[in-house]
């Protein structure tokens, strides 16, 4: 009975531990079962922003892009701010860089921020700030007509330069960076008429009454190897009353017109056989009450030296329409004077006290045909041959 009884026991044990190991098992293959550890969660990643250029970046060019760009995430804002907290105006180009509006300031510090929203959907920033380059070589410039002057209807715009620009490039850029704006928007153009000026006119004369802002950006613009402008020019001005003179050499006569109307017939002289007047529109460029008419500035020393009243200049070269009370005899029937047009000292006083600047004088009748660029002499050229003379190649209309 003993031995049956051993017998009995081991039995017993070997079916609880088979049961046992098999509970084990079941519960090994069982997925989420109480108690039992989930598998870890990838997270996603935390966006990064680098700006170029970097932070306390120096010597920057000032028509250098700012580049913002974003690992595991979206750019959703970037401004660009000087020193003194004012934002600068720009926008992301096609290739993903943000450009100024207009090229940035030399020698200028300036802050970018930029902001981000990672693939996680949290927002990050970054900052730096960098400054422009201290040039060494300067483009410096000038503008007419004066601010706040009425002139007219045949004033052009000019800007004059300290350096010549002589490549396409930098002229286009310049062109570029000028902007006009007016209240009555007419067809124009830029051309340059030298390597140091670029003028604009209208393709027909101005409206009268037309009220023109001119701004030139020319700050940080790069205008050649190392060249770099520091200043943005702006001028505004009115176009007054359309006058109009039409100066006949075989008549000897001028004809003054105001908006279309006749308001002075004057008796004139013009120049001699050999000393022959131009031909040609030009315009008032300046008055001058009493100058001393020298013929040493023309290249013929002591010919003449003459003082003179109620000067209005038509030319670079030294063509005036001017008092000549020596000459009162021939004014009307002769032409006798040294390439001025002379008139008696009455006419000559009424003629300066009605001109204004930019004012439309037309010679006719003389063998001897106005050179362009014998001061502003826009209308010495027609248009097809004024645009030519821009370096875009293509009228603005100002608005």
């Amino acid at each position: 009975m003993m031995r049956n009884g051993r017998t009995s026991t081991t039995k017993t044990h070997a079916l609880a531990a088979l049961v046992t190991a098999s509970l084990l098992v079941a519960a090994g293959c069982t997925a989420g079962g109480p108690g039992t550890p989930s598998a870890p969660q990838e997270r996603p990643p935390v966006a990064k922003l680098a700006i170029t250029p970097a932070h306390g970046t120096k010597k920057v060019a000032p028509d250098t892009a700012v580049s913002v760009k974003v690992t595991d995430g979206k750019v959703t804002k970037l401004t660009v701010t000087d020193a003194k907290g004012r934002e600068v105006r720009g926008a992301v180009a096609a290739d993903g860089a943000w450009r100024p509006r207009w090229t940035l300031r030399t020698a200028t510090a300036y802050t970018v921020n930029a902001a981000a929203t990672g693939t996680d959907g949290k927002p990050v920033t970054a900052r730096a700030t960098f400054t422009t380059l201290k040039p060494k070589r300067v483009l410096e410039s000038g503008m007419s007509p004066l601010d706040g002057e009425m002139v007219g209807v045949g004033m052009p715009v000019q800007l004059l330069l300290s350096r010549p620009v002589t490549d396409d490039r930098y002229r286009s850029a310049i062109e570029r960076a000028l902007v006009v704006r007016m209240d009555k928007p007419v067809e124009g153009a830029w051309s340059w008429v030298s390597d140091r000026e670029v003028q604009f006119r209208p393709r027909e004369y101005w409206p009268v009454g037309q009220k023109v802002t001119v701004v030139a950006h020319l700050a940080g613009l790069r205008a050649g190897d190392g060249i770099w402008g520091t200043k943005d020019r702006s001028l505004t001005f009115t176009v007054g009353p359309r006058h109009i003179t039409k100066v006949s050499a075989t008549e000897h006569r001028a004809v003054v017109t105001a908006d279309g109307e006749v308001v002075r017939t004057i008796p004139v002289s013009l120049g001699k056989p050999g000393d022959d007047s131009y031909s040609g529109i030009m315009i008032a460029q300046e008055k001058a009450a009493d100058m001393v008419m020298d013929s040493a500035t023309t290249g013929n020393p002591g010919a003449y030296r003459i003082p003179t009243k109620w000067n209005v200049r038509m030319t670079y070269s030294g063509t005036f329409f001017h008092s000549a009370p020596w000459s009162t005899d021939s004014q009307g029937n002769a032409n006798v004077s040294h390439g001025c047009i002379n008139a008696s000292p009455a006419n000559a006083r009424w003629f300066y006290d009605f001109t204004q600047r930019g004012d439309i004088i037309q010679v006719t009748g003389t063998s001897r045909k106005l050179e362009f660029g014998n001061g502003p002499t826009p209308w010495a050229k027609s248009w097809e041959d004024w645009l030519a003379g821009s370096a875009l190649g293509k009228p603005i209309n100002g608005d």
